[in-house]
């Protein structure tokens, strides 16, 4: 197939709210290849602003026919792939959403619903797989099934088992689709499947892409740090890759507990080892602070207006004006001041904004780069371990953990109305791996351990616990 010269433009994905989103956004990423997530709801004039090369359409909780929520690409999105020669992905739910936008048929399965590890058999000769047919083993997760294909698509996949469509291909509109997860390791070929496409299919160069390549060779950054984990985390990890070309701000504006001041410059400069300029800016802070949401707003605003001063007198000192704001976002920061990824809502209501997300200005003139706005912390797996440590039980459990799955759920926290992400508790005991059944605590130990989860974990309101043995399910859920 023919198709024009590889370029440096990235590979993007529309999210549509799978748990193994940003699974996607790291395995691609590990193969030197610049890879942007954004909603897959994004205005069609935001897709072509970044000029992608390849589009990848994640998976999702929602059906493609439901006329209430089935979050969808914008009109036009498939004319614009064939004009600009872009190569498309569909993943799970994003290949089910070609099929029905482009005229096929979904519908729920009527041959059953298919989880976890499956067999597909390849039909024969195809881009995907190649030369030759035959089996492989995949990580099945749908209910929905594909019926009838649109004009120009072919099979060239299908499950064992139910027969169901696992993989379509219309090579004249670059248009591609599988019915599995790829992106898990359960999915023995999947790297394969993704290397295939992007390097084989799409014409992507490999190797082209590294962290440094975020800013320029002569770029300056100026990181903002608050003397929290999260913030001195992407300050370090940026150090490293720029190293004097970072400029670390801590900013007292004016509410800082007793001493902290000092502390956290004395671990800045004699721990870290991080060049940190400590600005004081607490009357600027203080005059103009109000209570309530307007507050967090001001502190976003005013920080800026902090950072942009400090970014004048740089350039006064260097010849070169900082372009970039490094922040410590994190991925609770994003769900709570903004709509969930792929939910099909272009505004929800607001649990709380973050001075680093919903409150920055419209006019910011540095541009932000947050290398860890898409994690959670591990702290409720801490929590979970310690307790576990604590009640004797640590050489009892062979595999403990808190999964932290990209869905939402609603509760109660403060008085208020929350929409935060379930920590999901799994402990299991085994012999060998092979066979697994979960352990059964004390209804004390659990309740103790959820209180301490939802009380000290930002983003979390709800503690479930994953009761299933294994078989049907795996140990890891991915």
């Amino acid at each position: 197939m023919e198709s024009s010269p590889a370029t440096t433009t990235p590979v993007l994905i529309l999210d549509y709210g799978s748990q193994n989103t940003h699974l996607i956004t790291r395995r691609v990423r590990s193969l030197s290849v610049l890879f942007l997530c954004i909603s897959g709801t994004s205005p069609l004039s935001a897709i072509a602003s970044l000029n992608p090369r390849a589009i990848i359409l994640s998976g999702g909780p929602s059906s493609v026919y439901s006329p209430f929520d089935a979050p969808s690409f914008p009109d036009g999105f498939i004319e614009y792939g064939e004009e600009k020669g872009v190569f498309v992905l569909g993943i799970c739910y994003g290949m089910q959403l070609l099929v029905h936008k482009l005229g096929g048929v979904v519908r729920a399965g009527e041959k059953g619903k298919e989880y976890g590890n499956k067999e597909i058999e390849v039909m024969g000769k195809s881009l995907l797989y190649g030369e030759n047919g035959g089996r492989e083993k995949v990580w099945m997760s749908y209910g929905d099934e594909v019926v009838r294909l649109p004009e120009g698509f072919e099979v060239v996949a299908r499950s064992v088992e139910t027969g169901t469509v696992a993989a379509v291909e219309d090579i004249t509109r670059r248009l591609f689709g599988l019915q599995y997860h790829p992106e898990v390791t359960h999915s023995p070929d999947g790297m394969k499947k993704l290397e295939r496409f992007l390097f084989e299919i799409c014409g992507i160069e490999r190797g082209r892409w590294k962290m440094e390549d975020t800013v320029g060779d002569d770029d300056h950054v100026i990181c903002a740090l608050s003397g929290g984990v999260d913030w001195t985390v992407a300050a370090t990890l940026v150090h490293k890759v720029i190293g004097k070309r970072l400029h670390c701000v801590f900013v007292d504006n004016g509410l800082l507990r007793h001493e902290e001041k000092e502390r956290v410059m004395e671990i800045f400069n004699n721990h870290l080892h991080l060049p940190v300029t400590c600005i004081d800016a607490s009357e600027q802070f203080l005059d103009k602070l109000r209570y309530g949401e307007e507050k967090r707003k001001i502190i976003g605003k005013e920080s800026i207006s902090v950072f942009d001063s400090f970014a004048q007198e740089l350039e006064y000192k260097l010849g070169k004006r900082p372009a970039y704001l490094v922040q410590g976002t994190l991925y609770p920061d994003v769900i709570e001041s903004c709509p969930p990824p792929g939910c099909g809502r272009n505004h929800s209501h607001t649990i709380k904004s973050h001075h680093n997300v919903g409150g920055l200005p419209k006019d910011m003139k540095l541009k932000l780069i947050e290398p860890l706005k898409l994690l959670f912390k591990d702290k409720a797996d801490e929590i979970f371990i310690k307790a576990i440590e604590e009640e004797g039980l640590y050489d009892t459990i062979w595999q403990a953990g808190v999964m932290l799955p990209n869905s939402k759920t609603v509760g109660v926290q403060g008085d208020q109305r929350s929409e935060g992400n379930p920590a999901i508790l799994r402990a299991v005991t085994s012999e060998d791996g092979m066979t697994a059944d979960w352990h059964w605590f004390d209804i004390k130990f659990l309740d103790e351990v959820s209180v301490k989860i939802t009380n000290n974990v930002r983003g979390v309101n709800r503690v479930p616990m994953d009761i299933t043995s294994k078989p049907p399910a795996t140990i890891e859920w991915q």
